[in-house]
């Protein structure tokens, strides 16, 4: 790949890998920023995304359309969001651990009903050539940028704004914030937390869908890698805010190209270290940005791990 442009192919390389490996992390952290906001943690997003990479897959190719299939995804997400709401709504009941219980029945579901479509090929999705202006192949394979991309970056302005300057972000921040405020005010707050955790789960289904549909556009059950549950950590590191998952994300996913970029120019010796770039940044930034001293800004007043 850096044959003709030396050692500016890495950064060119991790520049096209955060593009591609970062669009996951956009929807699912977005989501879960949604779901965390109205007071919530749903850990079985992993589950979620994995079974939306299915749903939207299956459905792509038995109609040949990949939007059929990311709806698809959508809707089996949000199914898995008011699933997970439903059930945390009843008495004496733990949010961290029926979201591990469902993790692991979307994830084992998904494998179940997967295994026909690990050979078939669907249709994948759209991409737009920004590059096209250039007339080096890596230039133009790197800006190749998928649609579900520039959608991510367009909801997360979105997201951020509709938080803070509309009637449903207020109910939103103060169900989030304090349950009892929220309930003096009138709001209904087993019904905002529902709603919140099942718009997470379907963009979570979306972020499934562009795995499976476009990188490495294919089904197969380690088609993951545990983002879900990495875009959790992800969302506490962008403090709840979410122009700055869209941030993170991108910073995620360069990490994730950091091992193919390496890799381009020689450098093989490590080879399966530079792949847990990604899970050793987690770890990092959630050490770095934590504290013991102070409480976390932003941080939604009824979230368990405030508390």
């Amino acid at each position: 790949m850096t044959d003709d442009i030396g050692l500016w192919g890495v950064p060119l390389a991790i520049l096209g890998g955060a593009i591609r490996v970062s669009t996951p992390f956009i929807f699912v952290s977005i989501g879960e920023c949604l779901t965390e906001r109205a007071g919530r943690i749903n850990l079985g997003l992993e589950g979620t995304l994995v079974f939306g990479a299915l749903s939207g897959y299956a459905v792509a190719y038995h109609t040949g359309s990949p939007w059929l299939g990311v709806m698809a995804a959508a809707f089996s997400g949000l199914l898995f969001g008011l699933l997970h709401g439903w059930i945390c709504k009843l008495p004496r009941v733990n949010d961290i651990a029926i979201g591990i219980a469902l993790m692991i029945f979307g994830t084992g579901l998904a494998f179940f009903f997967g295994k026909p479509y690990v050979q078939p090929v669907a249709p994948d999705l759209p991409a737009i050539p920004l590059g096209f202006l250039s007339g080096l192949p890596q230039v133009q394979a790197a800006l190749n940028v998928n649609v579900l991309f520039l959608i991510g970056i367009v909801l997360a302005f979105a997201t951020a704004w509709m938080l803070k300057n509309t009637r449903i972000g207020l109910t939103i921040r103060v169900t989030g914030d304090s349950a009892d405020a929220a309930r003096a005010l009138g709001i209904n707050v087993n019904r905002v937390r529902l709603w919140s955790t099942a718009a997470g789960g379907a963009l979570a289904g979306v972020g499934g869908a562009y795995l499976s549909l476009y990188y490495p556009g294919s089904w197969n059950e380690g088609i993951s890698s545990g983002q879900g549950l990495m875009a959790v950590a992800l969302v506490i590191f962008a403090r709840w805010n979410p122009v700055n998952c869209l941030y993170a994300s991108l910073l995620f996913g360069g990490a994730g190209a950091l091992g193919p970029a390496l890799q381009s120019v020689g450098v093989t010796s490590g080879y399966y270290l530079f792949y847990a770039a990604p899970y050793v940044l987690t770890l990092g930034l959630l050490v770095a940005t934590s504290s013991t001293t102070r409480a976390m800004p932003s941080a939604p007043g009824e979230l368990s791990i405030t508390k």
